[in-house]
């Protein structure tokens, strides 16, 4: 039982570190996309905030606390949740060259777009899908992909130093 308690904890503290990469990167993605897009580089966090808001929440262009910061909580979150059963399952092997961390980040990002977008009720969607087109949105699975892969690279490192 210490084993399996053991393995949560490194995977919790992981995740950490392996969803605020994640979060972070995506963040960036959204907002280069939106704008490719000629949106407003926020609107894609301000949409996440849609199930506090309601669809109009993908409108908003500014920065504000209602929109903005809690569009960008839910979604840290949310990247989070998602880092830490890729840590969980990355805790019972070992270390990962980088490429075989990419591929497993990128088995995670697809379930994570089939949990969000085919299983998820509409109210708790990303919201991107209010601003974005399709394959926006696909790229950044992409980019949620590589900052998982690059949260968890630090991560490992981070551990093998004795710093996590």
């Amino acid at each position: 039982m210490g084993n399996f308690g053991d393995t949560w904890a490194r995977a919790s503290l992981s995740a950490l570190v392996s969803g605020t990469t994640a979060s972070l990167v995506t963040t960036a993605a959204l907002a280069a996309l939106a704008r490719a897009e000629g949106k407003g580089a926020l609107q894609p966090t301000n949409s996440t905030s849609h199930w506090l808001h309601g669809e109009s929440a993908g409108r908003v262009t500014r920065a504000d606390a209602s929109h903005t910061l809690a569009g960008y909580a839910t979604h840290h979150a949310s990247a989070v949740f998602w880092a830490l059963p890729f840590e969980y399952w990355l805790a019972q092997r070992p270390p990962r060259a980088p490429a075989r961390l990419l591929g497993d980040a990128v088995v995670m990002s697809a379930v994570a777009a089939v949990v969000d977008y085919g299983v998820a009720p509409k109210r708790f969607t990303p919201g991107w899908e209010e601003v974005l087109p399709t394959r926006s949105i696909a790229l950044t699975y992409g980019a949620l992909a590589l900052g998982l892969a690059a949260g968890a690279w630090i991560s490992q490192r981070m551990r093998q130093s004795g710093r996590l």
